[in-house]
């Protein structure tokens, strides 16, 4: 398990960066809004309004941006306010020992779950997988609600009380859940960064794939052996992919269903109108039968 990091405390300071695509500053007031709700004071980074063709800056701007939100004391935790590409290209240059140094929430997903690959390894701390601050207002109050997780320490637990979840293979396991968005998941096979699945729960999630392009990500990973020891699997959002929810279900069976442990589809994780938010790097139970996840806290 990697390290959890201090909560956040009403009055706080938060960095607000870009480490992927342009972040559209004028579209940041619900974002501004809500951090003002959770009683959070807040530092805009420089790649907020930096632009440089299809990245927040260019990568130098990026990872200055980001080293100076980690060394700032007066920050305790860096959202991510935008995904879309470009986080993988800092991931070589970042002072992880930094990092490592001066622990702080570190919040985001999607193009993001290259970072958390790299920092949950190099830096051995918890990040949090959850909504992107540029999309508070098209998330439900309950994902709003995740937000809370990083105040005080809190056990979640996730059951059929938030949405329906499908048993593709029973048991239960325990173990690191780690992962998030598939594509970037596949974009770390190969280098330094790459996934470790060994005797974790692997998330994954995605948006706007194609059944075939889904099956050729997940043809990758088995092929680079990360699905032979897996502790379990859950499965999150895969949303416009252009095919029904039964067409979906057989490829997770195809792949998931021999597998020999836990594997539970169905979990708002990811790009949805509900996306709840986990910490990734600590212990969760994955429960097939009862069709539960139950997840440490992030924070101490």
């Amino acid at each position: 398990m990697k390290s959890i990091v201090p909560h956040l405390q009403k009055g706080d300071t938060v960095g607000l960066v870009a480490l992927s695509s342009p972040a559209q500053p004028e579209k940041l007031g619900d974002a501004i809004a809500f951090l003002e709700e959770l009683g959070l004071n807040y530092i805009i980074g420089d790649t907020i309004q930096a632009n440089h063709d299809y990245l927040a800056g260019s990568d130098e701007e990026r990872l200055a941006d980001f080293h100076e939100m980690v060394r700032n004391p007066e920050v305790k935790a860096i959202f991510c306010v935008k995904g879309g590409y470009g986080s993988a290209r800092i991931a070589e240059k970042i002072d992880y020992g930094l990092l490592e140094e001066n622990p702080k929430v570190f919040w985001g997903f999607s193009d993001l779950t290259y970072l958390h690959c790299a920092i949950n390894e190099y830096a051995n701390l918890v990040t949090f997988h959850g909504p992107l601050l540029m999309s508070v207002g098209r998330i439900d109050d309950l994902s709003k609600k995740m937000f809370l997780q990083l105040f005080s320490p809190m056990e979640l637990q996730y059951t059929e009380d938030i949405s329906p979840l499908t048993t593709i293979a029973p048991g239960v396991a325990r173990g690191e859940i780690i992962g998030g968005n598939l594509r970037r998941l596949v974009n770390t096979l190969g280098t330094k960064f790459e996934v470790s699945t060994e005797d974790r729960i692997l998330l994954i999630e995605e948006l706007g794939e194609t059944i075939p392009n889904i099956d050729a990500m997940l043809q990758q990973l088995k092929q680079a052996r990360k699905l032979e020891q897996l502790a379990g699997v859950v499965i999150g959002s895969f949303t416009q992919t252009e095919a029904d929810e039964a067409a979906l279900l057989a490829l997770m069976k195809d792949y998931f269903a021999d597998l020999g442990v836990p594997v539970v589809a169905g979990f708002k994780i990811g790009h949805d109108s509900t996306n709840i938010a986990i910490p990734l790097g600590v212990d969760a139970i994955l429960d097939a039968q009862e069709k539960v996840l139950k997840i440490l806290p992030g924070v101490h």
